[in-house]
């Protein structure tokens, strides 16, 4: 890995953007702006607009640390357009970031890999409306985003999918994931290089992990390490690095798992999705998993520097 020196490395901040995750990525790219600052690495943020590419022409960063979540940015585009201008830049590159951006791909990707998931359909929303799909209780969300956006649990209390989706702004003939409902814990690992960090617990009153749950302070409780059987807590490392490798991820990301330990049940535990570009908020997981595997913000945040390359 290549060890760049802070004093001679400008870093371009790409955050921003216009997906439904515009406000998280600019409080990643905040984050990781004063973190980089502090180690000494000169940090230009850029709020990634159309003109993208004239931006970086005229900036002639060293370095772009990709803080885009969502659409656009964090799918192949951006990396794509990195690759062309040869801006070495961090994270996944294009191929694997499209899969694991796509759900039903980055499924069927990792379950050649025996990395067990879970049972799923894509339909056109209208379809899922129409009728349910599968038996309750199930899971209904975009097939491509993240942080939790545009996710509704269904079961026989629930309101129609109908008015829970109504003025979230989607087509009609959009495509949905539709999944069976796991009960039980929501685990993550995240893996950083080849390795797989601690394996956390995450408590949220909304009975999973939503996008209130991810960012707003007290949205919900992280237990590192996850209080679980040792077996499960190394299966779910295991799945996690799995799950990178086999996509072909590169620096830091993070699988998700639902992990059903109800009564009465033989713990099953599912393979949900994986982050190429997980949050660095004051609020977000993969910085408590690196300091917890002892590597603090700021060093963590230099590793992924020295980390970042082209043909990724």
């Amino acid at each position: 890995m290549e060890q760049r020196d802070p004093g001679l490395t400008h870093v371009a901040m790409l955050m921003g953007g216009w997906s439904s995750e515009r406000e998280v990525s600019i409080s990643s790219g905040k984050a990781c702006t004063k973190g980089l600052e502090e180690s000494g690495f000169k940090v230009t943020q850029v709020d990634v607009q159309p003109d993208i590419i004239d931006q970086l022409r005229d900036l002639k960063p060293d370095v772009a640390f990709n803080a885009l979540h969502g659409k656009w940015g964090e799918d192949g585009h951006m990396q794509a357009i990195l690759e062309t201008m040869k801006i070495p830049y961090t994270h996944s590159g294009l191929l694997a970031s499209a899969l694991a951006m796509d759900k039903h791909l980055c499924k069927s990707a990792v379950a050649r890999v025996r990395v067990p998931v879970v049972e799923h359909q894509v339909v056109q929303l209208c379809e899922a409306i129409d009728h349910d799909v599968m038996a309750l209780p199930y899971v209904v969300k975009p097939v491509a985003d993240g942080s939790s956006v545009g996710v509704h649990i269904v079961d026989r209390g629930s309101n129609s999918l109908a008015s829970m989706v109504e003025g979230e702004g989607f087509d009609l003939d959009s495509k949905v994931m539709v999944e069976r409902y796991v009960p039980g814990r929501e685990l993550t690992c995240a893996v950083m290089g080849n390795v797989a960090l601690g394996v956390t617990d995450i408590i949220s009153g909304a009975g999973f992990y939503d996008y209130a749950a991810k960012y707003q302070p007290g949205g919900s409780e992280h237990i590192l390490p996850a209080d679980i059987p040792e077996a499960v807590y190394r299966r779910v490392q295991k799945y996690a690095l799995s799950a990178h490798t086999e996509l072909g991820c590169k620096g830091v990301s993070r699988s998700d798992f639902r992990y059903n330990d109800t009564e009465g049940t033989d713990g099953e535990l599912i393979f949900m999705e994986i982050n190429t570009q997980p949050g660095m908020t004051p609020t977000s997981l993969v910085p408590e998993m690196a300091a917890h595997a002892g590597h603090d913000f700021a060093q963590l945040l230099t590793w992924m520097i020295n980390d970042a390359g082209l043909n990724r």
